[in-house]
């Protein structure tokens, strides 16, 4: 009997240490990977195609939400965003758990179409380090900056839809509490059943 991965839905306002955190965890933990979502917005540097996001022009964007190819999609501060189905299909069968880091819009059309999908919100430890952070990251002018502390509070509502939450203070613990969901989650009777049907079927052998 083979073994279907979990599908993890994450979400945080910008600047909780969401895409930090998935970092950290994907380099101690084997079994997960992480969406690479498309997305309408500008490649900022340091970034890479195919690998950060599918950096996909707005017309083609419009052309696969026509044709179903997203299992979410959501307009962000002017940009659209949006997760494959298939690619999500293909990943849980292979056994793989799968990371979508994606806001609450997105994380309810999840919900709707794959009620089974578990998920984490990040939430910063007061919205003076979300500010603090903003500003140390250096990306984004401060137009921009206000309007993601003005968004937080918004998006910071919908925590209460999440399985899980996860107060960003210290970032190790923040992690540890990530990876103990994680792994709780493969432990379970049924996915432990299917992962080792031959020992239990030997065990029991009279």
């Amino acid at each position: 009997m083979s073994t279907t991965g979990t599908l993890y839905i994450l979400s945080a306002p910008s600047g909780a240490g969401k895409t930090s955190l998935v970092k950290a965890l994907l380099d101690e933990l084997d079994f997960v990977r992480v969406s690479v979502s498309h997305t309408t917005r500008a490649m900022r540097p340091g970034e890479t195609d195919g690998i950060n996001y599918h950096f996909t022009a707005q017309d083609d964007f419009t052309a696969m939400i026509k044709r179903g190819d997203f299992l979410e999609h959501a307009e962000v501060f002017g940009n659209f965003y949006g997760t494959s189905q298939h690619w999500v299909q293909h990943t849980l069968e292979q056994g793989q758990d799968l990371i979508l880091e994606i806001d609450w819009q997105g994380a309810q059309q999840v919900r709707r179409l794959m009620p089974a999908a578990r998920s984490v919100f990040i939430l910063p430890p007061s919205r003076e380090a979300l500010r603090q952070r903003l500003d140390t990251r250096g990306q984004d002018s401060e137009e921009v900056i206000q309007g993601r502390m003005q968004q937080a509070a918004a998006e910071i509502s919908h925590y209460v839809e999440y399985d899980y939450l996860i107060i960003n203070d210290d970032f190790r613990t923040a992690l540890d509490e990530l990876k103990a969901i994680f792994t709780c989650n493969r432990l379970t009777q049924r996915a432990q059943q299917q992962r080792h049907a031959g020992l239990l079927t030997r065990l029991l052998e009279g």
